[in-house]
């Protein structure tokens, strides 16, 4: 009997778009997690990994959608071949199986290095666009993350007991931002919209 298909997709934040990624690709089932790359809790990911079967191929757009690093790529590729599966990756156009030649583990190395050297480079240039701007008194930091219905849902959730690290991640965003929102909702409004 021939496997699943499964897609799995991350996005960076609750406003990307999860359409593009496995857009037009034949899937059984879909995971999808709305983390950054380097959060550790990932449950779509998680949850994944417990319904994979031998015989199944996870399809993941590419491989810096999978994993924050190059040992967590290893890993997550080791889990899913050990369990008979196989993982393919649409942008690289690479599978791997657990049969792998020694140049198939060597390119799931190179190019999850690169992968890795990339998002370091992107968070370089990030960080001295923000230097510059600074210096020229345009950057008021980042956008307001929730709406005002977000902040009102949250603060109820909040005084009804949930715990803000739950909120954080159904809300997709840190829970720094989640306590900024609780001290003080009115000024951080007021603070962002006028960084618009």
């Amino acid at each position: 009997m021939a496997g699943q298909r499964v897609g799995y997709i991350r996005v960076s934040s609750v406003d990307q778009n999860v359409e593009r990624q496995l857009d037009g690709i034949a899937l059984d089932r879909t995971f999808v997690d709305k983390a950054s790359g380097k959060d550790v809790a990932r449950p779509e990911l998680e949850a994944m990994l417990g319904f994979v079967r031998d015989g199944d191929t996870v399809v993941v757009h590419s491989m810096d959608r999978l994993a924050r690093n190059l040992d967590d790529l290893r890993s997550i590729v080791r889990k899913l071949t050990d369990k008979g599966a196989a993982v393919h990756f649409v942008t690289e156009q690479l599978t791997f199986t657990g049969e792998d030649t020694a140049m198939a583990t060597l390119l799931l190395s190179v190019m999850g290095a690169f992968a890795e050297f990339e998002r370091s480079l992107i968070r370089e240039r990030q960080r001295e666009g923000i230097e510059l701007a600074k210096k020229r008194g345009a950057y008021r930091g980042p956008r307001r993350s929730l709406s005002e219905d977000q902040v009102a849902e949250l603060r109820r959730r909040v005084a009804s007991g949930v715990p803000k690290a739950v909120l954080a991640r159904e809300l997709g965003v840190s829970r720094e931002t989640v306590y900024q929102y609780l001290r003080d909702p009115a000024g951080t409004a007021a603070r962002l919209e006028s960084a618009g």
